[in-house]
C-alpha cells in the first residue's frame, strides 16, 4: 500500500523505528522541506493527516493500541511542523493533540530535557518575522545560500510576506498590483518553472519593493488614507503639476468627508439610500472642483464611482469611513 508521502521520497514509517523519533526535529524538518516544495504537496498531506486523525478519533483508541497512536502522532507532528512554518500556526493545539496520543507531556519552545530524565516531547515554534524598513537583504541572500532546507526558508518568507501584504492591502485598496505580482511568483514556483534559488530572489526583491511601498506615504508627504485616495484618483503619465493637483484633491476629499460640515459620514450611512447619495454627492462635488481639467467626463465619472465604491466597501465592512 502506498503510504502518504512515499511518492515524494518521504518514508514516514521508517521514523517509527526509533524510540526517540519525536525528539528528532531534524528528521521532521527534512520531510517538511520536501512537502513545502509545492503547495499541492503540502495541501495533499494535510488532507491525509485530517483523514487519519478523524478515523482514529472515530475508532476506539484504547483498542487500537500505542503503535497506532504513535503513527497518528507522527502525522500530527509533521503537520504541526509544516503549519507552523507556512501558516504561522499556534502549536499549542498540536502539542495538546500529540500529548493525548502519546500520553506524555508536551512543551512548545521548551529547552531539551536533562540527561537521564524522562524527556518531554518538544515542538519548536517556527516562523520568522522581519522589519521591512530594516532588513539586510544581502544577509538574507547569504543565509539562504547556507540553509540546509531551502523550501522551509522560502515558506518562512512567504508566510511573513503574505501577512504583510494582507495588512497593506487593507490599508490601500489600490495595491492590487502587488498581490498579483506575489501570486505570479508563487505560481512560477509551484509549477516548477522557477527554481528555489530564483523564487527566493524574487521574494527578496518583492520584500524590498513592499518595504518601499509601506513608506511611500512619507515620501509623498501624505497620510496613508490620503495616499490611498491619491492612488485611486491618479491616471497614467501625469505631469508634475497634475500630480500635485491630484494630491491636493485627495487631501481635500478626505478633509471634506472627515471634518467639513455638513457631516455626511453619519452613523450607518451605508445602510440608507439617501445617506449614500449624500456621501457620493460630496465625493463628486470635491473631485469636480479639485481634479485637473485634463480629466475628461468618462475618466472623471470613473474616478468618482471608483472612490465612492471603495469608501462604501470599507464602511460596510466596518473598517473606516463609518462615521
Amino acid at each position: 500500500m502506498l503510504q502518504p508521502g512515499e511518492g515524494l521520497g518521504i518514508d514516514l514509517p521508517a521514523l517509527l523505528t526509533t524510540d526517540d523519533v519525536f525528539k528528532n526535529l531534524g528528521a521532521f524538518e527534512a520531510h517538511a522541506d520536501k512537502l513545502l516544495e509545492k503547495d499541492e504537496w503540502r495541501k495533499g498531506f494535510a488532507v491525509y493527516e485530517n483523514t487519519i486523525g478523524s478515523l482514529y478519533d472515530a475508532c476506539k483508541p484504547e483498542i487500537l493500541g500505542q503503535p497506532v497512536a504513535r503513527t497518528v502522532a507522527l502525522f500530527a507532528y509533521l503537520r504541526g511542523v509544516v503549519d507552523s512554518i507556512i501558516e504561522q500556526a499556534d502549536l499549542g493545539r498540536v502539542a495538546a493533540r500529540v500529548g493525548e496520543l502519546l500520553d506524555q507531556s508536551i512543551a512548545v519552545e521548551a529547552p531539551p530535557a536533562a540527561a537521564g530524565a524522562n524527556p518531554d516531547f518538544h515542538i519548536r515554534q517556527s516562523g520568522k518575522t522581519w522589519n521591512l524598513a530594516a532588513i539586510d537583504f544581502d544577509k538574507m541572500r547569504q543565509d539562504f545560500k547556507a540553509a540546509t532546507y531551502k523550501n522551509i526558508e522560502i515558506a518562512d518568507l512567504r508566510a511573513f510576506l503574505a501577512a504583510k501584504l494582507e495588512q497593506m492591502l487593507r490599508e490601500n485598496a489600490a495595491r492590487k498590483a502587488f498581490a498579483e505580482r506575489y501570486q505570479a511568483i508563487l505560481d512560477r514556483y509551484n509549477s516548477g518553472s522557477s527554481t528555489s534559488d530564483n523564487a527566493y530572489e524574487e521574494l527578496v526583491k518583492f520584500a524590498k519593493d513592499l518595504g518601499e511601498e509601506a513608506e511611500r506615504h512619507l515620501r509623498e508627504g501624505m497620510t496613508s488614507e490620503e495616499l490611498e485616495l491619491f492612488d485611486l484618483l491618479k491616471k497614467p503619465a501625469m505631469t508634475k503639476d497634475e500630480t500635485q493637483t491630484v494630491k491636493l484633491a485627495a487631501k481635500s476629499l478626505l478633509h471634506r468627508l472627515r471634518d467639513e460640515p455638513p457631516k455626511v459620514l453619519v452613523q450607518d450611512w451605508f445602510k440608507d439610500g439617501q445617506s449614500k447619495l449624500r456621501v457620493r454627492s460630496a465625493v463628486e462635488t470635491v473631485l469636480n472642483e479639485k481634479l485637473p481639467d485634463t480629466y475628461d467626463k468618462p475618466l472623471f465619472m470613473e474616478k468618482v464611482e471608483g472612490v465612492f465604491g471603495v469608501i462604501l466597501d470599507y464602511a460596510t465592512q466596518g473598517l473606516r469611513y463609518t462615521a
